[in-house]
């Protein structure tokens, strides 16, 4: 019984960090209706970014965290502006090879800066555990956790109570409509995916605290996000906590009772049971 304790905790600590991953994945897939298959990418130039300002500057990983988010909201910005504008109104296939294209220059552009090897974020504290009953909880994980939950929360408010939240759902339901109001388009789509990025940037750095990173990470990384978006949903950001949550818990399970490797075949057999029964996912509306 202790084990399984442990094992809960530890999948949902891990949903945690898979649902801040997810978010940004599903924010733009949600509103630009492009499926960024260079989102893991991303989170991976966010895990190194957070690994310079910790190992070269000095910098507390969880402390650098609105830096590495403010950098990665400018790459975001700019690539969007500047290459994913022009085929943001094209079919969805030519978004999905120019996003592949993406995934494919940023890791080999991070192998050349950084080399292949394996790198970890190791704060002071970073072995540090709470107690609770018997069950121990990683202090890391633990903040990974807490700042997830943060993120979801603020994003669930920033779409619902501010201005540009508000802007940002009214291009994804109905464009013109959003254009008759005002609404610039190409800066709002551009805004929507330099926030994505930044969301993914912030991924990074935790995914940087409690694993090791390389920059073939990305792959395995957008998988798992795409999975996280699917099944809890694209309309609300709290969706993505639960299908973060529903992966970490499921993979937690799977590697305690069935084998380490078959972890991955668990979560994507969930995915699969989702779209068969629910296609909108989790949290998302029926019609």
């Amino acid at each position: 019984m202790d084990l399984l304790a442990q094992v809960l905790v530890n999948g949902i600590l891990l949903g945690g960090l898979y649902a801040t991953m997810a978010l940004g994945l599903a924010l733009v897939w949600g509103v630009l209706n492009i499926v960024n298959l260079a989102h893991g990418a991303f989170i991976m130039l966010g895990a190194y970014l957070s690994w310079y300002l910790f190992q070269c500057l000095g910098i507390d990983p969880f402390l650098g965290l609105p830096i590495t988010a403010i950098v990665m909201f400018g790459v975001g910005y700019a690539v969007q502006r500047g290459i994913l504008n022009l085929i943001v109104r094209a079919p969805m296939f030519n978004t999905l090879l120019v996003t592949f294209g993406l995934e494919v220059v940023l890791t080999y552009l991070a192998q050349l800066a950084f080399s292949a090897d394996f790198r970890t974020i190791n704060p002071s504290y970073s072995g540090s555990n709470v107690a609770i009953g018997p069950v121990v909880v990683p202090i890391v994980r633990l903040a990974a956790f807490g700042v997830a939950i943060l993120l979801a929360v603020m994003m669930w408010l920033f779409l619902l109570r501010t201005r540009l939240g508000r802007a940002i759902r009214a291009t994804a339901q109905n464009l013109v409509a959003a254009r008759l109001y005002g609404v610039e388009p190409r800066h709002l789509y551009a805004t929507t995916f330099g926030l994505g990025i930044g969301l993914a940037g912030i991924a990074g750095g935790l995914y940087g605290t409690v694993s090791q990173i390389n920059p073939y990470i990305g792959a395995t990384l957008t998988a798992k996000c795409f999975a996280i978006a699917i099944i809890g949903g694209l309309e609300n950001p709290l969706g993505v906590i639960v299908g973060g949550l529903v992966l970490g818990i499921i993979e937690s399970l799977a590697i305690l009772y069935v084998g380490a490797t078959f972890g991955d075949v668990a979560s994507f057999g969930v995915l699969v049971l989702v779209l068969i029964v629910r296609p909108s996912g989790l949290l998302g509306r029926t019609t």
